[in-house]
């Protein structure tokens, strides 16, 4: 098997192992050392990379004189580092792992076999395989990992164990249809999510996660990557985002809306509902726009509801729409001041309401129509 560096040929290699290194000269050795030797075991055709982030020991050196070939990515960051390595490596099938020796690289087989079965995303699990004593801090394995897999579940329809796990393997196709990008720890959570947009056959496996060799302090930071992502799960999905949260303002100004206009209620009341109207209005067409986005500039055939709109959509029609809402505000207003002050008030709102909504509808669809250029071209 040919596994050193600079003499593989693209296309001759079948299986790449990746990994990112910042300053791991404790246990990125060791993890070459198993990755090249389980290769040769396999019998594969296969390459380790090294994707180096800017280490200041002796990790570069150590790697390359035991076979790995080392890429370098000036840009900080653990997305950074593992997107270098990836676009670099030039298996068929890729396998990343982390440098601090707490996944077993020996164990590649069952990641290359179900790869060969035709699945393109296989995680490793370790909550359906075993976590080693102190290999996972306590608030990690029963809150931090737990809760943000499922709550990643819950909003993109998965149902996978271990959304964060750091070792997974995937086609170089997959990679590719991917379209990852992410700088930092939320590169898990975006490959998972762009997996499931991307419409990838994902399957699990147990896995063991050791302590890591490391001495120094780890480069995870609980709070601030768990941030990371979750603010990153719920930004790619606008319906939980923006369209849910947008209908039920809405709904909810409608019955203050409509409570106010049949009965009693004081003109704040009033005045409330219109205003969370209008505010539900825009937030849910910010989802429209964030799912017009994504379904045009990454996965132009993820959403087919989305397809069927913009075939159908006719900028003349919802300009025309748009007047009409304008016209019946308009006619509302001029008759509010036939009436006493009680309803006088009341159509007042009305009006104005209907004229707003009629208004940003025109403008929206200037908006939707550009978004629909970029979506079908």
């Amino acid at each position: 098997m040919n596994i050193e560096k600079g003499t593989s040929k693209e296309g001759d290699i079948e299986v790449s192992v990746v990994m990112p290194c910042l300053n791991e000269e404790q246990t990125v050795g060791i993890c070459v050392r198993k990755a090249v030797e389980t290769l040769q075991k396999l019998g594969i055709q296969g390459e380790v990379v090294i994707s180096d982030n800017g280490s200041t020991d002796r990790s570069v050196e150590i790697a390359t004189s035991l076979g790995a070939r080392v890429v370098h990515q000036p840009l900080k960051g653990y997305g950074n580092a593992y997107l270098k390595g990836l676009i670099e490596a030039r298996g068929k099938y890729i396998i990343m792992a982390d440098s601090d020796d707490s996944y077993d690289l020996t164990h590649l087989e069952p990641f290359i076999n179900a790869l060969r079965e035709g699945n393109e995303l296989v995680m490793g699990s370790r909550f359906r395989g075993e976590i080693k004593p102190g290999a996972m801090p306590f608030l990690h394995r029963f809150l931090g990992n737990p809760v943000l897999t499922r709550i990643l579940n819950f909003l993109y329809g998965l149902r996978i164990s271990d959304a964060h796990s750091g070792m997974r393997a995937f086609t170089k196709d997959a990679f590719e249809r991917m379209h990852l990008h992410t700088e930092g720890m939320e590169f898990a959570s975006e490959m998972v999510i762009k997996a499931a947009k991307a419409r990838l056959k994902i399957s699990e496996i147990p896995i063991t996660l050791w302590p890591d060799g490391r001495t120094g302090k780890p480069h995870l930071r609980s709070f601030r990557d768990g941030w990371r992502h979750l603010r990153f799960m719920l930004m790619y999905d606008p319906r939980h985002s923006f369209s849910f949260p947008g209908v039920a303002l809405q709904l909810l100004g409608f019955i203050l809306l409509i409570a106010y206009l049949t009965d009693s209620l004081t003109f704040q009341y009033g005045t409330m509902g219109g205003m969370t109207i209008l505010a539900g209005w825009v937030v849910q067409r910010f989802g429209f726009y964030a799912r017009t986005h994504q379904f045009t500039d990454e996965f132009p055939d993820w959403d087919l509801p989305l397809q069927k709109f913009f075939k159908k959509f006719s900028l003349e029609k919802r300009l025309i729409w748009g007047a009409v809402r304008t016209a019946i505000g308009a006619g509302i207003l001029a008759l509010s001041y036939s009436f006493d002050p009680f309803y006088s008030r009341r159509l007042f709102l009305l009006g104005i309401l209907i004229i707003a909504l009629g208004i940003m509808t025109i403008f929206d669809a200037f908006l939707t129509r550009i978004l629909q250029f970029v979506g079908l071209k």
